[in-house]
Parts: C-alpha cells; sequence; structure tokens
C-alpha cells in the first residue's frame, strides 16, 4: 500500500510515467512521490529528488529503503547541475515548490532555466501535476 495522500497520489497519477523513465523530482520533501515514481519506472527507470532542506533530504534518504533506482541531493532548483556523468531528465515535476508557483519571482527564470538544461529535448515539466512545457 502507498504511503501517499490523496492529494500526492492524484497528482503522481497525472504524470505520463512508465517503465524506463528518468525523473527529477524538485522539492521532493521527505520522498513519498519520488518513492512512488521510483516504482512506478521500475528498475530501467531512476529518480533523483532534490530538496534546499537537508533536513527533508536526509528524511526521504531514510525512507528510501535502498532503492537502487532511486537518489536524493540537498540543492536548490535554481542551484541544480546534473552530474557531470548523469544522464538527462525525460520529466520533471514539481509539487508546492514556490520558486515555480510564482512565490519568488526573482529566482524562477534561474530554476526554469536549469530545469530545461537538464531535460532531453522536448522533456516535459509538471508543477502541482500540471504540464508547464
Amino acid at each position: 500500500m502507498s504511503d501517499l495522500s490523496a492529494r500526492l497520489s492524484a497528482i503522481v497519477d497525472t504524470l505520463p510515467l512508465r517503465p524506463g523513465l528518468r525523473v527529477l523530482e524538485i522539492g521532493c520533501g521527505p520522498g513519498a512521490a519520488a518513492r512512488e515514481v521510483a516504482a512506478r519506472v521500475g528498475p530501467a527507470g531512476s529518480v533523483l529528488g532534490i530538496d534546499r532542506s537537508e533536513r527533508a533530504v536526509a528524511s526521504a534518504q531514510r525512507a528510501a529503503g535502498g532503492l537502487p533506482n532511486l537518489i536524493f541531493r540537498c540543492v536548490a532548483v535554481e542551484q541544480f547541475d546534473r552530474a557531470a556523468d548523469e544522464p538527462l531528465f525525460d520529466l520533471a515535476f514539481a509539487v508546492r515548490v514556490g520558486v515555480l508557483d510564482g512565490r519568488h519571482p526573482r529566482q524562477q527564470a534561474e530554476a526554469l532555466r536549469r530545469i530545461r538544461a537538464a531535460l532531453v529535448p522536448g522533456g516535459q515539466l509538471f508543477v502541482d501535476g500540471v504540464r508547464t512545457g
């Protein structure tokens, strides 16, 4: 049984997930959605969850249960860069991330630039379950 809230479950259900996708979750918090997405993309796929909070990332790492296709990193999206050996992502999503929902407009342009740089050509970004580009 999933540990997702009804709200997060509905959001994850809207994502066009399939086995083998590489997914970036922005603002992963304790990692509940990332764990569900990792299960849905299967062992051929992968999920990177990022969050600016060290506490949230530590909690997500503890709860991950050693899933080999799920990793977490502590970084703000407006400072995010892929690792040199990290392939591009097929899809990115964010739920209640202030820098992407208009609460912090000065940082939003930089965050979007960095997300675009991390996505494959034609990769999709979903914010609160809605495709934005």
